[in-house]
């Protein structure tokens, strides 16, 4: 179903709807699970600082928050979003929220993270400023400036990078003062959960991303290699836990989290399908195995 079609079925949702869908409150553990499982690895340590933590949390998820007001923006601002779009309804395209208002939605929640990030700058190292400041750079280029880099089929490398190895490591960082390996290795298996969530999201806007000349990975691999591009994100995630344990990083405990992967079957087969919901629903099943991996690493940690 379009979005216009799902207005059109449903009736015009209020404001205060709209604004929330286009935060894509779904996908939010995208942030919240590497920040469970760089904090855990704290724990794990017995270094934990939860006021460093929990700003850290705030980071991410105004970072991501972000991201997404400032994607429905750019993509209305581009062409990206038309009637064709599958998916949750859009802030700006929808007609009901003027797109200058959704710019600074946007700023605003950068402006969170700008803020939070500075305060546990002050806790932890100043020089994490900078990479604040990256962080938010990132954020805004992936779909926004004259060059988004979204467009041009790097946006699994940001999200492995700042919703993986960043978001996991910079908070073993702000509670420890140092990064692990086992830091690292959680933060490659969030950022191959993060890049399947953004590659079923790009597989489902294949055609209308092209009509747009949005040449994410999937739109300049096709859909058959892109989908070989989520089994191997899948494949390595569940390989972290593994080499965790091999390299005697954690104890055997860790391997829990392979219970999870059965969670996995349901996008990988979705992702075969070319219908709208089939793949809303392996995007929806895929943040929720992420989440629940990250509660058992996180949980196998506390406990060994």
């Amino acid at each position: 179903m379009t979005a216009s079609a799902s207005i059109a079925s449903h009736g015009r949702p209020s404001r205060g709807r709209v604004w929330l869908l286009a935060a894509r409150p779904a996908t939010l553990p995208v942030s919240i699970s590497p920040v469970l499982v760089g904090a855990s690895v704290a724990a794990h340590d017995h270094r934990v600082r939860i006021a460093a933590a929990l700003l850290a949390l705030v980071v991410a998820l105004a970072l991501q928050v972000g991201v997404n007001y400032g994607n429905d923006y750019s993509d209305f601002k581009r062409g990206a979003d038309t009637p064709a779009r599958i998916g949750p309804v859009r802030a700006a395209a929808s007609g009901l929220i003027p797109p200058r208002h959704v710019l600074y939605a946007a700023l605003a929640s950068f402006g969170v993270a700008a803020a939070a990030g500075f305060a546990v700058a002050l806790i932890a190292a100043p020089w994490l400023i900078a990479v604040g400041a990256a962080c938010i750079a990132a954020a805004w280029f992936y779909t926004g400036g004259p060059r988004p880099y979204g467009y041009a089929g790097f946006g699994e490398l940001f999200v492995f990078v700042f919703f993986g190895l960043v978001a996991t490591c910079g908070t073993t960082f702000v509670n420890e003062g140092r990064v692990t390996l086992l830091a690292v290795l959680g933060g490659v298996a969030m950022g191959c959960f993060a890049v399947a969530v953004l590659l079923l999201n790009n597989i489902r806007d294949v055609d209308t991303d092209a009509a747009a000349n949005k040449r994410t990975l999937a739109v300049r691999i096709g859909r058959p290699r892109a989908r070989r591009a989520l089994i191997a994100a899948f494949a390595i995630a569940y390989a972290m836990p593994v080499v965790a344990v091999l390299t005697g990083r954690v104890a055997a405990l860790a391997l829990v989290t392979l219970a999870t992967a059965p969670l996995a079957v349901v996008p990988l087969r979705n992702s075969a399908q070319r219908a709208g919901p089939a793949l809303i629903r392996a995007l929806v099943t895929t943040v929720r195995t992420m989440s629940v991996f990250a509660i058992a690493w996180a949980l196998s940690l506390v406990f060994s």
